[in-house]
């Protein structure tokens, strides 16, 4: 993981994975010990209408990601940021310190996307997505391949011993000129 920044003080993490992966668990845990904001994305993007409407297939909103990216760039600029969001590549590249991408085993994924009621197309579609490795795919082909960081992320203890090495990384973290 490595330490890149201009003017920020505090670093800002981007958690990326296929939906059932943890993030939102991770990142929850990590902003309450290391003390950088919580942004969710998918709430952020119901709670202030940054999309283009609903897609029936999949079962979401269709986000507008340039409204998204307009309406996080003064925080990213800032630091202190913990952004939580399945997808990566419309992000700035200059924004993310560290881009860490949960993977769960796929049995594992498939109950936690069950047990959500995701319909068929939904719970394929992502399953597909772990066994690929698409979103691992789309962090190292966005952003500097030393700044994406690969977490297993298949039970409690994994989230606890993903959370201690990140809250050490922020920690040792520091600003470049």
């Amino acid at each position: 993981m490595v330490e890149e920044s201009g003017r920020r003080k505090r670093p800002n993490i981007l958690v990326t994975g296929t939906p059932g992966t943890g993030k939102t668990t991770t990142c929850t845990a990590l902003a309450e010990a290391s003390q950088l904001r919580h942004i969710n994305v998918g709430d952020l993007v119901k709670e202030k209408n940054l999309h283009d409407g609903w897609d029936d297939e999949l079962d979401c909103y269709v986000i507008n990601e340039d409204l998204v990216c307009d309406e996080l760039e003064d925080q990213m600029e800032e630091g202190g940021n913990i952004v939580d969001y399945h997808g990566c590549d419309f992000f700035p590249e200059r924004w993310f310190d560290c881009v860490v991408v949960l993977q769960t085993d796929n049995t594992v994924l498939y109950d936690r996307l069950s047990r959500r009621g995701y319909n068929e197309s939904k719970l394929s579609n992502n399953i597909e997505c772990e066994i690929f490795q698409v979103l691992l795919e789309e962090a190292k082909e966005s952003y500097p391949e030393d700044r994406v960081v690969a977490m297993k992320s298949d039970t409690i203890e994994d989230v606890s011993r993903n959370v201690s090495t990140l809250t050490d990384w922020v920690r040792n973290w520091h600003p470049t000129s």
